[in-house]
């Protein structure tokens, strides 16, 4: 084994607000790697583990295929995409010592480690906090996993769509029970694991200051222990809340609010929409709108209490409304007298919008495989250090070469490493 070698990065990391942190990334699939793109987006240095020949679960997950510069579909999946810009891809086998001793020398000149391995599984290689945290004190140990590292449950592997039956979320998502369509509805997206990839963010962030804050323990740092269930139970909020204070279970509304009338979805006449509408004023103006100004003067409806309390009286009165205007014409009219609405846009629409255009949440990086590699924004806007797009998601071992001779590994060796597939 080579003696550990100061680790000076293959490239330029930039002036982000994190561009003086060095983020070793063990994770797969996307709430490790939610954390770290997010990290690696403000400025950080990521270096990306993975299986040599095969990589992150989520490089075989299409199609959609990435296409080349000559429209050929690659092997490079959308999903894929979502989630790995700005890092640099290095593959390991950490089943070998060899490969585990790379990704120690890493380790000793890093701040953070993000990993979602099964309870212990990294421990057998040697991988794990204890072990890594005797080479480098200072080291932000992040584990993401199913649900936690204690418990009757630690054990088992955790899935986002599990999670969302488990911690109570599809309880709560998709049409009442015995209307058409009804039953539980999962999230579209994997929900559960972009919270946590984002709480993971905000987790390593507030262990790294404490490790640098003068006047506490100088220079050390700590095992972050997060679980998707814990996660998935505290972003129910007010389903939650709702729960605790009255002891009853909140049920599955559809597109309507538990707590909030009318916050919901509404035909028109050649479409839908939804309303927003979150005070009695905002009522009384809709009322005005749609011409029937004597609903906000019915004691049934004059409030938000009284309102949720004869939802089932007032929602029909609305829908027979709404279905008279078009969805342009609604949104027009409310506009002007600042009701909240909108429209229920496909991405195609999302993508079209003039305040997403402007926003410049779309953006294509030029990408190994010959052409380009659309990616979504961060909507994070710092004045003073922005986020930087400084390399599309890498390839399957892009940088294993760079990397490794900025661990003063010779070309021989390196050879050597890929002829034994540890690399």
């Amino acid at each position: 084994m080579n003696e550990p070698t100061p680790f000076a990065p293959p490239a330029s990391t930039g002036s982000g607000a994190l561009s003086h942190l060095r983020v070793l990334d063990l994770s797969r699939v996307l709430a490790g790697p939610w954390a770290s793109q997010l990290l690696a987006d403000l400025g950080a240095e990521v270096i990306k583990v993975e299986r040599p020949g095969c990589g992150d679960d989520t490089r075989g997950w299409g199609p959609p295929w990435l296409t080349d510069g000559e429209g050929r579909p690659t092997r490079e999946a959308a999903y894929f995409l979502c989630t790995n810009r700005n890092k640099l891809s290095l593959t390991v086998d950490i089943t070998h010592p060899d490969g585990q001793a790379i990704v120690r020398e890493l380790a000793c000149d890093a701040d953070v480690v993000i990993e979602n391995f099964k309870l212990g599984g990294l421990a057998a290689y040697g991988l794990d906090y204890a072990s890594l945290r005797a080479l480098n004190p200072r080291l932000v140990y992040c584990s993401i996993t199913g649900f936690g590292q204690t418990g009757p449950y630690a054990a088992r592997a955790g899935y986002d769509f599990l999670i969302q039956g488990m911690g109570g979320l599809m309880s709560v998502t998709g049409s009442p029970d015995g209307e058409s369509g009804g039953g539980p509805q999962k999230v579209g997206v994997a929900l559960t694991d972009v919270l946590t990839g984002l709480y993971a963010g905000n987790a390593i962030l507030a262990a790294l200051a404490y490790r640098d804050r003068d006047g506490f323990r100088s220079g050390e740092g700590q095992h972050i222990d997060l679980a998707l269930l814990d996660v998935q139970i505290a972003c129910l909020a007010n389903q939650t809340m709702n729960y605790l204070v009255s002891g009853l279970a909140p049920k599955r509304m559809g597109n309507a609010h538990p707590n909030i009338v009318p916050y919901q979805d509404f035909p028109t006449a050649d479409g839908d929409m939804i309303l927003a509408i979150g005070n009695d004023g905002q009522f009384v103006r809709f009322c005005a709108v749609a011409g029937h100004p004597e609903w906000a003067g019915d004691e049934r409806f004059s409030s938000n209490a009284a309102r949720v309390r004869n939802r089932q009286q007032l929602i029909p009165l609305l829908r027979q409304t709404t279905v008279l205007r078009s969805t342009a014409e609604w949104i027009a009219e409310l506009e002007k007298a600042a009701v909240p609405c909108g429209p229920i846009n496909d991405l195609a629409a999302v993508f079209a919008d003039p305040q997403v255009l402007a926003r410049g949440i779309r953006l294509d990086l030029p990408h190994a495989s010959g052409g380009s590699a659309p990616q979504v924004a961060n909507p994070i806007h710092l004045s003073a250090t922005p986020v930087d797009y400084r390399k599309a998601p890498p390839t399957l071992g892009e940088d294993s070469d760079a990397v490794l001779r900025a661990l003063g590994r010779s070309e021989a060796q390196i050879a050597a490493l890929r002829q034994a597939g540890v690399v």
